[in-house]
């Protein structure tokens, strides 16, 4: 197969499937090329019986009014998928006998809250309220950051306020820093529970984690913004971005996996670049375009490009650092095992094999049958680690490794003995046979000041027509994140093409 098309998207996440759509929407001829047989990546689903996983993610932030999943699927003309705002937004049990923390969606209620929790660590709080509000002020104006040539310099330029400005000054700085600077870094309780937090979100603790990407990652469970438990699987969100994708003329292909990317300069524009790749039955494709997005991680770029790759960004990604993989437990329990009023996500703090995420479907939601209920339980681990054992060391690596979230899990959830009515356990190699990234790699690049922001990943990369978007792309993590990182990507491609891209 031998075609010819304006734009091919590498990877059908929600990054690619959000990026694909849009150009679609905005004209360009797309082809979307996924390896597996069902779009969403991480965000993606699979069945058991008659029980519905969520493969990675389980909630999303971004579906309020305003929020970038709300937009983008109003410039789509596409409903939003069913969903109901998280309160609270996750429950989180530091294992020292006091009551858990609840994150309510209340900002009076989770003032209330933490103030009894962590006494006399208000002034930590609202500046980061304040952080919060510069950089949500700043982020709904669409800026490119980092810049990497004026047409991204005046975007992001457009988009600062004067409270950006001051906000800017901590840029360096990270939410432990913070609370030192708030007279709060001897409350080893908010420390705990900082740390559990940000570790979800950053893939950083407290001491590493960014303090202007941390702060506002401490206040997304609240109103105006929140996050949110879709009904039936987060393959909705998935869904609906592919109804876009097609409503404008754009082309998904599953099992077509791309193993090279050439640039001919000396090529006609609209055959640029070709992607190469393998589809059904391992037959060989190869694809003409303009110009390619790639929602893979970037350390893909060195096998897909070989020698085209410069030097210098070679080097620069290999600067990145290594990403975490996950440990995440898929089971199914009957419902009333659960602890009454069982709160849909929690987090508790756990030794081994470390802190659990853990979500549970609720009656209704369409994962499991009346009187059941899925549980999902993830743990970030070292990845590289589950590669390269013998058989027997990795059975037995894996084992161990369920046996501790087990525990957790009854730890957690009062669970019984043996309440398992379906349970598996995945590691980052199945993660890796699954979305096809590197050693199975998730949640992007772990955001350290050094990462974060104006020292991040760019979309736009040394080699023309080529750009990036996901969860190592600037604002990064989570479905919200990686949808912003799209966004940002189709406007600067399509500005190339003097043709802007504005949604309301």
């Amino acid at each position: 197969m031998e075609e010819h098309s304006d734009v091919v998207v590498v990877g059908a996440g929600i990054a690619g499937l959000t990026a694909a759509a849009l150009l679609a929407k905005a004209g360009m001829r797309v082809q979307l090329l996924e390896a597996h047989h069902q779009s969403g990546g991480c965000a993606g689903t699979f069945r058991r019986g008659p029980y519905t996983f969520d493969v990675g993610a389980t909630q999303v932030a971004g579906l309020e009014p305003g929020g970038i999943h709300a937009r983008i699927f109003q410039h789509l003309g596409v409903p939003l998928p069913q969903a109901s705002p998280l309160d609270p937004g996750c429950v989180v049990d530091l294992g020292d006998g006091h009551p858990p923390v609840q994150l309510w969606r209340d900002p009076a209620r989770w003032q209330a809250e933490r103030q009894a929790q962590f006494p006399g660590s208000e002034r930590f709080w609202q500046l980061t309220a304040a952080l919060h509000r510069a950089n949500w002020g700043f982020a709904t104006q669409d800026p490119v950051l980092p810049p990497r040539n004026a047409w991204d310099l005046g975007q992001l330029l457009g988009a600062l306020r004067p409270a950006n400005l001051a906000s800017g000054l901590l840029v360096g700085s990270t939410i432990a820093d913070l609370l030192h600077l708030c007279g709060a870094a001897g409350d080893t309780r908010l420390r705990r529970f900082l740390d559990l937090q940000l570790k979800l979100y950053s893939q950083e603790p407290a001491n590493r984690t960014a303090a202007l990407y941390g702060a506002t990652v401490l206040a997304m469970a609240q109103e105006p913004l929140g996050l949110f438990h879709l009904e039936g699987s987060m393959q909705t969100l998935s869904a609906g971005l592919e109804q876009g994708l097609h409503q404008a003329g754009g082309q998904l292909r599953t099992r077509h996996r791309v193993t090279g990317l050439e640039r001919d300069a000396a090529a006609p524009p609209e055959r640029r670049w070709q992607v190469k790749g393998l589809g059904p039955a391992d037959r060989p494709f190869q694809l003409h375009c303009s110009d390619v997005v790639l929602a893979l991680p970037p350390q893909t770029l060195p096998a897909l490009l070989g020698p085209q790759l410069p030097a210098g960004y070679r080097q620069r990604l290999s600067q990145l650092g290594e990403p975490s993989g996950a440990l995440v437990l898929y089971g199914a329990v009957a419902r009333r095992d659960l602890p009454p009023q069982c709160p849909p996500h929690l987090q508790g703090a756990w030794d081994e094999p470390g802190s659990l995420f853990v979500s549970v479907s609720r009656e209704g939601d369409g994962r499991a049958p009346a009187g059941k209920a899925t549980v999902i339980a993830s743990v970030f681990t070292e990845a590289l680690p589950w590669f390269g054992l013998s058989p027997e060391a990795y059975a037995a690596r894996k084992a161990s490794a369920q046996a501790g979230m087990e525990r957790g899990l009854r730890a957690l959830l009062q669970l019984p003995e043996q309440p398992w009515l379906h349970c598996e356990t995945a590691t980052p190699r199945g993660f890796e046979r699954w979305t096809g990234r590197p050693f199975g790699y998730v949640g992007g690049l772990g955001q350290h000041p050094s990462r974060f922001g104006p020292f991040g990943l760019a979309s736009r990369t040394p080699l023309p027509g080529l750009w990036l978007c996901g969860d190592a792309i600037y604002p990064g993590e989570g479905t919200a994140g990686v949808s912003h990182s799209a966004l940002m990507a189709c406007r600067q491609l399509l500005a190339a093409r003097q043709q802007p891209l504005v949604l309301a």
